[in-house]
């Protein structure tokens, strides 16, 4: 069977041939790579991917095939799809259908065949840049063209394009203990999962929601969930959290919700030069002393002292909690109130682990305990 050609030119001229995999077509992203050997649905279907072109540093891509009970969200978000080997034929009890089959089928274009470890070490000397793929482009001067015209990643605000248009309810398992109310900025379908596992009732609301709406459903805590786009350029979901921990509600986020956590206690975003895309990485819990093995999706990070010197805010004395061992990014912050105790936390990583390594689990637990120790009961405040 004859393949397709397939053209990827990145915004500073580097260009690759391959042959076409999913979807025909041309389309537009931020290229970034991702070194998970595994859990490649999770990532396809993550929003927080939206607007980029993934490349796969595992060789072999879409040996399991896809089925319907992995995905993260309703459908594929991933802009681009860019892997050396894909899978002839899936191999695997749970495969509904193959790979590429699923990327035609949502119109996703990718590109298969090329030196993805050329590609990933170039984008670590270079930094994540825009991308273009096509299979109706021969010429790569003209595609770089429209590379160059694509928006940057920087400045975008991305999370109204993913969220929930409707809110909706994800209910305890077994007794009910707590309520949380939920921003959805772009949340992984696991997240929730993982709080009502502990008796917690999620409350799942749009992007847009107003802290009128986050009260109206009387909860013992607010959560802030992963998300594509910079942090910087965000307003609205940073004066909403800035209102809540003025009131005093538990906070507990992760990924964008670190972000925008920083940034409602005064610190400042930047964009890093690769971001950390993966289910390896290696970061301190300085609370705890541990070390744990954990997965990352983020483009941007906090800056924040690592020194361990508490930071004054209106709302508490804030703290780097969380550092990456391989490049002390921050990893998760801490609010305390005058006596110690903690008000709200967030990690920069996905403690619901899809895919991923469970060493990070504990911290639903700490949400958890912090909602306990705020109303004083183990059976909610409502």
């Amino acid at each position: 069977m004859s393949s397709t050609p397939a053209l990827l030119v990145l915004e500073d001229g580097r260009s690759f041939h391959g042959e076409a995999f999913g979807a025909r077509g041309e389309t537009f992203g931020e290229a970034v790579f991702n070194t998970g050997m595994t859990g490649y649905q999770e990532t396809l279907t993550d929003p927080s991917y939206h607007r980029q072109v993934v490349v796969m540093t595992a060789p072999h891509v879409g040996n399991t095939g896809v089925n319907d009970e992995d995905p993260e969200s309703g459908k594929i978000w991933v802009a681009g799809y860019v892997v050396r080997d894909p899978a002839r034929v899936p191999s695997n009890w749970r495969s509904a259908r193959p790979l590429d089959e699923e990327l035609a089928a949502q119109g996703v274009v990718g590109i298969s065949g090329i030196d993805t470890r050329a590609l990933t070490r170039h984008l670590r000397e270079r930094g994540a840049m825009r991308a273009g793929i096509s299979t109706t482009e021969t010429d790569p001067a003209a595609l770089l063209a429209r590379v160059r015209d694509a928006a940057p990643m920087a400045g975008q605000e991305l999370a109204d394009q993913v969220t929930t248009k409707e809110a909706y309810v994800v209910p305890a398992q077994g007794e009910k203990r707590f309520t949380v109310a939920a921003l959805d900025l772009g949340i992984k379908a696991m997240t929730p999962q993982r709080l009502a596992e502990r008796g917690v009732e999620v409350h799942v609301l749009p992007a847009t929601a107003t802290l009128e709406d986050v009260l109206a459903v009387q909860p013992d805590g607010l959560f802030y969930s992963n998300g594509p786009g910079d942090p910087a350029a965000t307003t609205h979901q940073v004066e909403l959290l800035q209102q809540a921990l003025g009131r005093g509600v538990p906070y507990f986020g992760i990924c964008f919700g670190n972000q925008l956590f920083g940034r409602a206690l005064g610190f400042d975003t930047y964009k890093l030069t690769y971001g950390h895309r993966g289910i390896n990485q290696p970061v301190l819990d300085r609370t705890t002393g541990k070390v744990e093995v954990t997965a990352h999706n983020h483009g941007f990070a906090v800056d924040a002292p690592r020194d361990g010197t508490p930071t004054v805010t209106p709302y508490g004395a804030a703290a780097v909690s969380h550092v990456c061992l391989n490049d002390d990014v921050v990893e998760g912050l801490e609010l305390r109130g005058p006596d110690g105790e903690l008000r709200a936390f967030s990690v920069q990583y996905h403690p619901e682990a899809a895919a991923g390594p469970h060493d990070a689990a504990y911290l639903f637990d700490r949400f958890v305990t912090l909602m306990e120790s705020r109303t004083g009961s183990t059976t909610g405040g409502n």
